[in-house]
């Protein structure tokens, strides 16, 4: 399994070699074993740390001396002389969307390095968590047209959309949810777009508010998103061969766990399980395969599951219940109910009728 404690040097994607973060996130499909983790998280990174909670706009704002222009929403540029010199801990209640102006950047994908001229997006959501710790500052200079170490930002209280249409589709945007080495990485042209985006809502901002602002700002957010969604979606795209690798190893993977011991040691496989071994978020692994195979990961694994039953079914006189225990399921009725939805056969009509 890999570990996701975070390597020397890697670098934030928005702050340069400035400063490392880390994050921590929660799910509540695995509600009971990370809040474990993220106490043992939060204990560990709290050591000689300020901790700082951003529950609010104008907590963020006060931070690095920005004026809110508005309760629930705020754009911002974060400046080298406007950086955090102590370590801390920052525990978003926010969302938040950052764009790395600078053109270098250094950054983890999974294992790999990958180095990229163009800005590179992150984003956190209510209930992550970032270590922020001073590193020796960089002696690079940027070039005539580059404003160093400086990053854009949008960050906007879940209470600016409850209750709208983007509420409702929240959960679509996933990548709310990938790790900050899964970072966005844009072309010119989609900087460019991303940088209009928040124009338009800085534009908003700074008029009066009235009572079509909140309409206006929260279409703006959307649009921004789905952009964020199709670029995305063309990141996918263009690390084909790298998606190649994962899913082979996936394949690889499930072979492995399925004809070991691991079934009866940890259960039905889970998806979080393969996307540990591939060094990467549930989410971002799931949109991976999902893209790469058009079924879900999930989908997929229970493809997997199926045919290793049906091999021992034929190829074993094992009983379904011997069967169903060495696959993981707890009880045998589960397996049964899974395997007849599947091939719309019961395990025992299956094994006759190929008999």
């Amino acid at each position: 399994m890999c570990t996701r404690q975070t390597p020397a040097g890697l670098f934030s994607p928005f702050y340069g070699n400035d400063y490392h973060f880390y994050t921590a996130r929660i799910t509540l499909s695995e509600k009971s074993i990370t809040l474990h983790h993220r106490t043992i998280y939060k204990d560990k990174i709290m050591e000689n740390a300020r901790h700082i909670m951003l529950d609010t706009v104008d907590h963020y704002n006060s931070l690095y001396g920005i004026e809110t222009l508005h309760p629930l929403v705020t754009v911002v540029d974060i400046r080298k002389e406007m950086q955090i010199a102590e370590k801390c801990v920052m525990e978003y209640g926010l969302y938040a969307l950052f764009l790395k102006q600078s053109k270098t950047c250094s950054i983890s994908y999974g294992r790999r390095p990958y180095d990229y001229q163009e800005g590179t997006v992150v984003s956190f959501a209510p209930g992550q968590i970032v270590s922020v710790e001073p590193t020796p500052q960089t002696t690079a200079q940027a070039d005539d047209n580059e404003v160093p170490y400086s990053c854009l930002g949008l960050l906007f209280h879940p209470d600016l959309i409850r209750g709208t249409s983007l509420a409702r589709e929240m959960h679509n945007f996933t990548f709310f949810n990938y790790s900050s080495y899964e970072a966005l990485h844009l072309s010119e042209r989609e900087r460019h777009m991303f940088v209009e985006c928040l124009d338009q809502i800085k534009q908003e901002l700074t008029h009066a508010i009235d009572h079509h602002s909140r309409k206006l700002i929260v279409a703006h957010i959307e649009l921004l998103l789905n952009y964020c969604m199709r670029f995305y979606d063309r990141q996918f795209i263009t690390r084909e061969h790298v998606n190649n690798e994962i899913l082979s190893a996936f394949e690889q993977n499930i072979n492995d766990y399925l004809h070991g011991a691991e079934p009866t040691e940890q259960g039905l496989p889970s998806v979080k399980y393969f996307a540990d071994k591939a060094c990467l978020s549930a989410n971002y692994f799931g949109d991976l395969i999902k893209r790469e195979t058009g079924k879900t990961a999930k989908e997929y694994i229970q493809l997997k599951l199926i045919d290793a039953a049906k091999d021992k079914l034929i190829g074993t006189s094992e009983s379904v219940s011997s069967i169903a225990m060495s696959l993981g399921f707890q009880y045998p009725q589960h397996f049964t109910r899974l395997f007849k939805r599947s091939t719309g056969l019961t395990p025992n009509e299956y094994r006759l009728k190929t008999a």
